[in-house]
């Protein structure tokens, strides 16, 4: 045994190992999902949202300054926020083509007070240590016109969620492989939110756009392996398991090489919030997809007898 067991390839003791431990492996996504439940709890009880809101969906104020100074953005952070305690202030730098072409600020400052406002601008100008002469761009963005783009985009993912249970369903006509799909779309996505919680990361509308592009990416590997077990019965159930997850993670690296190109190499902050969303839920989905729901459709096929139907 011992000396079969040492001429199996590597990819040979992955599967049977994965074969042997494919219920105690159920652990690990559990206890991932109750982790996540837990810190976005955590979170709804700390700051009132489940989410860190950036400027564009809580409201505020962007400030463009265009310069080739080399700024410490550190320091006029740490000054902004000294001079501003009960704001949100963040600092980043603009470049193109590796140079440095100007700085942004956002703030959730209130842009229709204008006491504050000019208040802001002149503390701008004292942290960046040069006076702005009205090169500089403002964007304005109320928090009621932030608020309310929250609400509708949180709408619309509940509106995804159940159409996407409709077709899941109308496709399988079961109950338990339907519901695997759509859990583990919830479950990409609720983790993936902890994740960026925990990362700091201030979410913007870009960012929510990357929430609503996983759920997409998360039912098509779901998709691919319900198809695989449920819909072939030719040849044994651990080679239809197998070929989906060659299939599907040949589908989800080749994605992640390229989101992770693009997350490296794009100027756009806001691309690289929807990069890094896509790029935390992909990883996120390879253990709910691989583990979590092949053990459960397994499990249901062969509660079915459906498990060893065709097996030589």
């Amino acid at each position: 045994m011992e000396e079969q067991a040492s001429k199996m390839s590597l990819k040979e003791r992955i599967i049977a190992f994965y074969d042997k431990h494919y219920k105690a492996l159920l652990w690990i996504p559990i206890i991932i999902f109750v982790l996540a439940i837990a810190q976005i709890g955590v979170q709804i009880a700390t700051t009132g949202d489940f989410i860190q809101k950036g400027v564009s969906l809580k409201g505020g104020i962007t400030v463009t300054v265009p310069t080739e100074e080399l700024v410490n953005l550190e320091d006029v952070q740490a000054k902004l926020r000294t001079e501003f305690p009960g704001n949100d202030i963040s600092v980043r730098r603009l470049e193109q083509a590796g140079t440095s072409v100007g700085v942004t600020i956002e703030a959730d400052i209130d842009g229709t007070d204008e006491a504050q406002f000019q208040a802001f601008l002149i503390s701008i100008e004292n942290s960046l240590g040069f006076p702005l002469n009205k090169n500089y761009t403002v964007e304005l963005i109320g928090s009621a016109l932030g608020e309310s783009f929250f609400k509708e985009v949180f709408r619309a993912m509940i509106i995804a969620f159940v159409f996407m249970a409709i077709v899941v369903f109308i496709t399988f006509r079961s109950f338990i492989p339907s519901i695997t799909v759509v859990s583990c779309a919830l479950a990409d996505i609720l983790v993936t939110v902890a994740v960026v919680n925990l990362m700091g990361v201030k979410v913007s509308t870009a960012g929510i756009a990357g929430f609503l592009m996983l759920i997409g990416y998360s039912v098509d590997t779901d998709i691919l392996l319900t198809t695989r077990m449920l819909k072939r019965r030719e040849g044994k159930l651990m080679d239809r398991v197998t070929s989906a997850f060659t299939t599907g993670m040949t589908m989800t690296l080749t994605t992640l090489v390229a989101v992770g190109a693009a997350f490296f190499f794009t100027q756009s902050e806001a691309l690289r919030q929807i990069m890094l969303i896509i790029l935390i839920g992909l990883v996120v989905d390879i253990i709910f997809t691989w583990i979590q729901n092949m053990a459960i459709i397994r499990i249901y096929l062969e509660k079915k007898g459906w498990a060893h139907e065709h097996e030589a």
